[in-house]
């Protein structure tokens, strides 16, 4: 499936809206395992977004990722600003060669991965990126998807960022950035898939 501009920016305004509906929710997320700012940290980063792609004369894919990684780099604190930042950035260079959907989020999964120096079983936003990207491959993806990696995620003990420092407590929580990365991915669904 091939990722158009016009369906980039419409995924990222829905995107905008689900952290900005959420945003209290996040924060409590991140309150029990973090710092619990992600919410307020992911809304000022996603209005960012919004305000960057309002201005974007370049009628590319490109440009459009390209934008959404300033964005987010430069206004959401703490590691989730880097890693999403890192994941739309691989997914720009990676949208000069290709527009699979699938392919782009595969080159975000790597971005995160590299960036964060994690892996699948960390309990971080890899965890729902990793089964998505697999699922897109298959040809697979649904919201079924993200529910089960939400469902999986939750008895993992946090091995990586600011929720590796609570331990064992982090077992039984959802980690904030996998939820946040399935509203990435249900805004996904929404302008792209369905």
């Amino acid at each position: 499936m091939e990722l158009t501009h016009e369906q980039a920016q419409r995924w990222l305004l829905n995107f905008h809206g689900k952290v900005t509906d959420n945003k209290a929710y996040l924060s409590d997320l991140d309150q029990a395992i973090g710092d619990g700012d992600h919410g307020s940290n992911m809304a000022r980063g996603t209005e960012a977004v919004k305000e960057k792609l309002a201005s974007v004369t370049d009628e590319s894919l490109e440009a459009v990722l390209k934008q959404t990684a300033m964005a987010l780099i430069s206004k959401v604190g703490g590691a989730s600003g880097p890693l999403y930042g890192s994941a739309f950035m691989a997914m720009a260079k990676k949208a000069k060669e290709t527009r699979d959907l699938s392919v782009l989020i595969e080159a975000g999964l790597e971005g995160i991965k590299h960036r964060g120096k994690a892996d699948v079983g960390d309990k971080t936003m890899i965890d729902m990126w990793q089964p998505v990207a697999t699922a897109l491959k298959e040809g697979t993806f649904s919201q079924a998807t993200i529910d089960q990696a939400l469902l999986d995620v939750k008895p993992l003990k946090a091995k990586k960022g600011r929720a590796s420092y609570v331990g064992d407590r982090s077992i039984g929580a959802l980690d904030p950035g996998a939820v946040s990365s399935g509203y990435l991915f249900e805004a996904l669904i929404e302008e792209v898939i369905a």
